[in-house]
C-alpha cells in the first residue's frame, strides 16, 4: 500500500477557540482555515462559536461577523454579496461554493470553511488565482472579427443565436468548478479546466465571432481539452447551476464535426 507523508510545514495544527458570549442561546460553531505566510507557522484551524441572534443568515455573514467582532486578521475575498462577482468562493463543509449564497441553516452541526482546493494559498481563505486568470486570457475571451463592422449598427444576432449563450455568459469565474476537478488538480499546468473551457465554448458558439477555426485549432490539444474525463464534479458544484461538462462535450463535438466535414 502506498504511503504519503505531508511536508511538516503543511500539517494542520489545532488553533484558537473563541467561545460565544455569555447568555447566547442560538450558537453555531464555525471552524476556519488560517495561515499567515509571514508567521512561519503551520496552518491551523480556528474555531468560532457565534450567537446567531446577532448574525445574518448567510455563511458570508458569519465570516464578516468573525472579522468585524472577533478576529480582524481573518483574510478573505468578497464583494457583491449577491452571487454575481464570484469573489467569496471557498470550500464549505467539503464542497466549493460562494459563501454569500449559502444559508447557514442549510448546514447541520459545525460548518467547516477552507480555501478553494489545489491552489496555492495567499493567506487564510484567499487562494492564488494568477494561473487561473492567465488561462482565461489565453482563450481570447472577446469577439474576434475579420469583416468590417456595420457602419450604422452593432453586430446583430438572431434571438435563436442569442439563446445559445444562455448558461455560458452567466459564469462568474469563481473557480469553484475547476478546483473541484481531479483532472485539473493533476494537470493544471496544461489542462484548461472546466471554467475556462466553458468560457471558450461561449465564444465558439457566438454567431458574431469570426475566429471559430482558430479557436478550435488552439483547443485541439491532448491536454488543453482532452484531459476532461467527465467526472462531473464541475457541474455538481457550480454555484450558478451551470453545466461546464456539457460545454466541454459540445466543444469536442465541434472538433469531430470539423474533421468529418
Amino acid at each position: 500500500m502506498a504511503e504519503f507523508t505531508l511536508p511538516k510545514n503543511s500539517v494542520l495544527i489545532e488553533g484558537k477557540t473563541f467561545k460565544a458570549p455569555a447568555g447566547a442561546t442560538n450558537i453555531r460553531r464555525f471552524e476556519v482555515y488560517r495561515w499567515d505566510p509571514e508567521s512561519g507557522e503551520n496552518p491551523r484551524i480556528d474555531a468560532f462559536e457565534l450567537d446567531m441572534g446577532s448574525c445574518g443568515p448567510m455563511v458570508l455573514d458569519a465570516i464578516l461577523k468573525i472579522k468585524n467582532e472577533i478576529d480582524s486578521s481573518l483574510t478573505f475575498r468578497r464583494s457583491c454579496r449577491e452571487g454575481v462577482c464570484g469573489s467569496c468562493a471557498m470550500t464549505i463543509n467539503g464542497k466549493n461554493s460562494l459563501a454569500c449564497t449559502k444559508a447557514i441553516d442549510s448546514y447541520s452541526g459545525t460548518i467547516k470553511i477552507y480555501p478553494l482546493p489545489h491552489l496555492q494559498v495567499v493567506k487564510d481563505l484567499v487562494p492564488d488565482l494568477t494561473h487561473f486568470y492567465a488561462q482565461y486570457a489565453s482563450i481570447k475571451p472577446w469577439i474576434e472579427t475579420q469583416t468590417p463592422a456595420p457602419a450604422d449598427s452593432e453586430r446583430l444576432q438572431s434571438k435563436e443565436d442569442r439563446e445559445k449563450l444562455d448558461g455560458l455568459y452567466d459564469c462568474v469565474l469563481c473557480a469553484c468548478c475547476s478546483t473541484s476537478c481531479p483532472s485539473y488538480w493533476w494537470n493544471s499546468e496544461r489542462y484548461l479546466g472546466p471554467a475556462i473551457l466553458l468560457q471558450a465554448y461561449r465564444w465558439l458558439v457566438d454567431s458574431r465571432d469570426e475566429s471559430t477555426g482558430e479557436r478550435l485549432d488552439d483547443l485541439e490539444d491532448p491536454f488543453k481539452l482532452y484531459r476532461c474525463h467527465t467526472i462531473m464534479n464541475c457541474t455538481d458544484t457550480c454555484p450558478k447551476g451551470l453545466n461546464p461538462a456539457k460545454a466541454i462535450a459540445e466543444t469536442k463535438k465541434l472538433l469531430v464535426q470539423r474533421k468529418l466535414g
